[in-house]
């Protein structure tokens, strides 16, 4: 089976084609001009992930949301599983950039973090 991706991994947005075994692993990649696309492309079939951002609830801040981030790339697969967990964290004011909103979500070792600071109301 044949798989069309443009790549990510730099500015040029190489279109890549990958033929995929019948286990799902990557046995040709044609189509990059570099090497970071055939390791993106291999990643991408095998295990993709996404950087997760988002807000969390906020009480007693200036606005009642703050932006946070995945600390790590995240299974593509498993986000919605963590915006479930993520849509129930609620903060206080004050938090600040890097403070941990989530602790190693769903058991990945990745942590969710704050992106702005909010020194409250």
């Amino acid at each position: 089976m044949n798989k069309k991706m443009v790549c990510v991994a730099c500015p040029i947005g190489c279109p890549l084609e990958v033929e995929v075994n019948e286990k799902g692993e990557a046995i040709s990649i044609t189509g990059n001009t570099c090497k970071r696309g055939e390791t993106y492309a291999r990643s991408e079939i095998t295990n993709p992930t996404r950087s997760l951002t988002t807000t969390v609830k906020l009480l007693g801040g200036k606005n009642p949301v703050v932006p946070v981030k995945s600390t790590s790339p995240f299974p593509k697969g498993r986000m919605l599983e963590a915006m479930k967990v993520i849509n129930k964290t609620q903060l206080k004011a004050p938090v600040h950039i890097g403070e941990v909103a989530v602790k190693n979500i769903l058991d990945t070792g990745i942590d969710i973090v704050v992106t702005n600071n909010d020194t409250g109301r």
